[in-house]
């Protein structure tokens, strides 16, 4: 098993090991594993290895506290680290050479990390299919026929198969919870104020109302806990109590969660959640149950209004960002059909919607009436029906601490699929319409019983769905945990973040005591 963040760091802080030693390890896990993962697409560990002998005498001289010290952290792509190329999988920028770093690398190199090198992407990060021209595919670690999902596939690959313990990556729309869920790992992006996009290529510049965010991937929750305090905090933060007295940084997590009240759905949206899905929330609220949490199931449907609100966002400039992007350079297939999707006129959607409709394209009907171009006073109109979303759901959700819901409808999924299958990740996108805290955190893997179950369909969303159940044994399933409105507090303190981490940090470890007393 492959150490944690939190043990590295502490190790070589306390000279139980040296960053080289650690850097040498992960080195060897790459060139194990990177004929079939073929996930860091950009490594420098030559660059690498110089920076961990400064680290070692730094160490030596024990000048200051460095709470990722020796960490080995591989960075999306969209991130600047100077010498490497910023490519986002588009042929006519492989050549892009990044001049500087980006904030966020700037920030973990600080804290003692060793970043050492780059995560693949989707084309344009436009896909939850880590595949492009420029690097090649990226394949699932414990599946080669699928992939890890995306964006921010790449680093959710190098962490699930042990070659880095701590990721960097962006979500817009579920890039990092759901490649988080798809691997069997955990997942955290916290609020824009704590540390916007980390200074990623902003391949949306013309959509201000929801932003892409800076967030992390890790084997564990702590890990994620002590990057979130290492860079958003100073070297020598000292954090704010959490929940139930623990405090977070520098004493063990109190695992007392009396007083916090969770709210729980286990819908997915517009695409039925396959069983292993429902089971997973089941098991997360169950946990939290024993841990003497409240639990109150709600009605998800509001999440589903959501997901095709934020859709609608995402679409309204009918593409145009993401098409400069190409600059006449051809987009692979998947990504070309969406941005024709995207791209296609408010005048022949319902057309071609009831076109679809009549072939047995009934959820693909659904999403070409509700996206697509939306200018002047449309859009205007859905900005209105985002803040009229935003007060109706903090009504909903008052009084409650953290949403336990799915992260996305199915596990990982085929190659190949995920332009049809967009709609699978509807649970995350609540979180980016309203800029709420979210993470994921791993539960169960899917039981061979669980690859059958939804009824015949004429509808073609709903036959790739089923296609993804099909051979799905053991791929890991997670669940979401989402900050409430009415918890987000003063914005220059983390206590959002920290509460949607404590239950996510309870849901792990009730799992995990669970497992343990050999109960399944």
């Amino acid at each position: 098993m492959a150490s944690s963040a939190v043990s590295i760091a502490d190790d070589v802080a306390a000279g139980r090991a040296k960053p080289g030693e650690v850097l040498a390890e992960h080195v060897t896990r790459h060139r194990d594993s990177h004929g079939v993962l073929n996930a860091l697409v950009q490594p420098r560990h030559t660059a690498a290895c110089a920076e961990a002998v400064r680290l070692e005498s730094l160490m030596r001289e024990n000048v200051v506290h460095l709470p990722l010290a020796g960490v080995p952290v591989s960075v999306k792509e969209c991130f600047g680290v100077a010498g490497l190329v910023t490519s986002l999988g588009i042929p006519s920028r492989r050549h892009e050479i990044d001049g500087a770093d980006a904030s966020i690398v700037t920030r973990l190199r600080e804290v003692g990390a060793i970043i050492v090198g780059k995560g693949n992407v989707p084309q344009a990060m436009y896909l939850h299919e880590t595949d492009n021209p420029v690097w090649g595919r990226t394949n699932h670690p414990f599946d080669a026929a699928r992939g890890p999902g995306g964006s921010s596939g790449g680093d959710a690959a190098l962490v699930a198969a042990g070659v880095v313990p701590l990721a960097v990556g962006t979500d817009l729309a579920g890039s990092i919870r759901q490649p988080a869920h798809a691997c069997g790992i955990a997942g955290f992006l916290p609020r824009s104020t704590v540390l916007g996009d980390g200074g990623a290529f902003d391949t949306v510049p013309h959509l201000t109302v929801v932003r892409p965010r800076a967030g992390f991937l890790a084997r564990e929750v702590d890990d994620l806990t002590r990057c979130l305090e290492a860079v958003a905090g100073g070297p020598d933060v000292v954090a704010e109590p959490r929940p139930g007295g623990a405090m977070s940084s520098g004493s063990p997590a109190n695992d007392s969660a009396s007083g916090l009240r969770v709210a729980w759905w286990d819908d997915a949206g517009p695409l039925e959640p396959s069983p292993a899905v429902q089971r997973a929330v089941r098991e997360a609220v169950d946990g939290l149950t024993r841990a003497g949490v409240e639990t109150v199931r709600l009605d998800g449907r509001l999440a589903t209004e959501a997901a095709w609100l934020h859709l609608a966002l995402l679409s309204a400039d009918g593409g145009d960002d993401i098409r400069r992007l190409f600059a006449g350079t051809r987009p692979m297939p998947s990504v070309a059909l969406l941005m024709r999707l995207a791209g296609l006129p408010k005048w022949l959607r319902p057309l071609l919607a009831a076109a679809s409709q009549a072939v047995g394209g009934g959820i693909e009907a659904i999403a070409l009436r509700a996206t697509g171009p939306h200018r002047g006073a449309a859009f205007a109109e859905l900005c209105d029906r985002r803040l009229d979303f935003a007060t109706r759901f903090a009504v909903a959700v008052s009084g409650y601490d953290a949403i336990v819901c799915p992260v996305s409808a199915l596990p990982a999924l085929r190659h190949g699929t995920a332009a049809r299958l967009v709609l699978a990740a509807a649970p995350c996108l609540l979180a980016n319409l309203l800029d709420l805290p979210a993470g994921t955190v791993p539960v169960t893997r899917v039981r061979p019983e669980e690859e059958v179950g939804r009824g015949h369909s004429r509808d073609r969303v709903v036959q790739s769905a089923a296609a993804t159940d099909r051979d799905s044994r053991g791929l890991p399933v997670g669940v979401q945990v989402v900050g409430v409105p009415d918890r987000l507090l003063a914005t220059d303190t983390l206590r959002p973040e920290w509460r949607v981490l404590e239950v996510m940090r309870l849901i792990e470890r009730g799992l995990n005591r669970h497992q343990e007393s050999g109960v399944e």
